[in-house]
């Protein structure tokens, strides 16, 4: 659905698979541990623990998980393998190791990172018992070549992936980190105010839930520019130009307003 440009500084390169994977979910690296720092939000806000469970451990959710933890948050991190596959990730992080049923459980975040092909497979009832206005976070890019196979509903009915997603989960997503590398997520917050702070794109229907994953992100050390509905979110998917770029407000809010529709023969099935 996006028009391919050559690769700008800090986006992947269109021609690997690891420069094409290396911001989702299914890359098999794994951050390494990262020293606990404080929160580089915007100064005066009120900040409030939150019970956030991430679905996915791999370097988006793994770096997530330290990032969240080390902000004490309340974590519950859940894979595919089982809870005893986390074992190292809980005794780094604090963070609690569970079941993928149990993730949402009581959680008012949620973050969704995992390949999408495998979004589908997700437990029904998944967010039955996840806080009012629980705000769910969509990471996810689909790669019909490499990974994720072809899927009609995205590709001729031209659904977005995250909308795709809301209809696989039944609930609105906010679609935020598709394009931030994971590394980043460790090394890049800054304060609120200083003038190499990354900006993240952040797209949602859900105007509160939006505002939830927008704090969050601002906590995190990042700012965030609206990048509309969710039917608006193909302007971050890859290869469009705000996918992997490092920069400011301005230069996100610049990168979404060129980006093209089209889908790329590489990103299609």
């Amino acid at each position: 659905m996006t028009k391919g440009r050559p690769p700008g500084q800090g986006r992947p390169p269109l021609v690997s698979r690891s420069a094409r994977t290396r911001n989702s979910p299914d890359d098999p690296s794994v951050g390494v541990p990262h020293e606990r720092c404080a929160s580089t939000g915007t100064p005066g806000r009120a900040r409030r623990v939150m019970k956030i469970g991430i679905i996915g451990a791999g370097n988006i959710g793994g770096n997530l998980t330290r990032r969240l933890t080390a902000l004490r948050h309340d974590v519950s991190v859940a894979n595919s393998r089982g809870p005893h596959t986390l074992t190292a990730l809980a005794e780094e992080t604090g963070a609690t190791p569970v079941t993928v049923e149990e993730a949402a459980r009581g959680a008012e975040v949620v973050v969704i990172t995992i390949p999408v092909k495998a979004v589908p497979d997700l437990p029904s009832g998944l967010l039955d018992g996840a806080a009012e206005g629980v705000a769910v976070i969509d990471t996810g890019n689909y790669y019909p070549k490499e990974r994720d196979g072809r899927i009609p509903a995205i590709e001729d009915e031209g659904l977005t992936e995250s909308r795709w997603t809301e209809r696989q989960i039944g609930h609105p997503v906010i679609k935020a980190f598709n394009g931030t590398y994971a590394r980043d997520i460790l090394d890049a917050p800054r304060p609120a105010g200083d003038p190499d702070r990354m900006a993240l794109p952040v797209a949602g229907d859900d105007e509160a839930a939006k505002r939830t994953v927008r704090a969050l992100i601002d906590e995190l050390g990042f700012d965030t520019v609206d990048a509309g509905g969710i039917d608006d979110s193909w302007r971050q998917q890859p290869p469009t130009p705000v996918y992997g770029l490092r920069a400011g407000v301005d230069a996100v809010t610049k990168a979404l307003a060129e980006a093209s529709p089209e889908r790329t023969p590489e990103f299609r099935g």
